[in-house]
């Protein structure tokens, strides 16, 4: 296991109509605490939420989609967090909240590229 660090990760769920509880995987963020990493990478899919919701604002759940991954960037792109470090910003953007985008609950593994990770986890768990 020479060269592998723990890291987190969370699936970022579109739940178009929160009362009816119906989601499905529109991204994944990553934390590798070792690395100082954070990322998030997104894959929309615009023909799933127009079956859950037809009158979903795709605009405004893109705009949040591209906003985690901000946040995740750092710098101008993270707003209130920009001075936050990696972890902080994991933390903030893992936190329950009840909007169309939400995250899911926070798993682990032990990865020796992060960056790698995170597209690893798009196309396993979300396209």
């Amino acid at each position: 296991m020479t060269g592998r660090d723990v890291f987190e990760y969370a699936l970022l769920r579109v739940v178009p109509r929160v009362e009816r509880g119906e989601c499905f995987n529109a991204g994944v963020v990553v934390y590798c605490r070792a690395r100082s990493f954070v990322a998030a990478r997104t894959d929309l899919d615009e023909a799933r939420l127009a079956v859950l919701d037809p009158r979903a604002d795709v605009a405004g759940v893109r705009a949040a989609l591209r906003a985690v991954e901000g946040v995740c960037r750092g710098g101008d792109h993270a707003g209130q967090a920009a001075h936050d470090d990696a972890g902080r910003r994991f933390r903030w953007l893992v936190a329950p909240r009840s909007t169309v985008v939400q995250p899911g609950p926070v798993h682990t593994g032990l990865t020796a590229d992060p960056e790698a990770e995170v597209e690893r986890l798009l196309d396993l768990l979300v396209r």
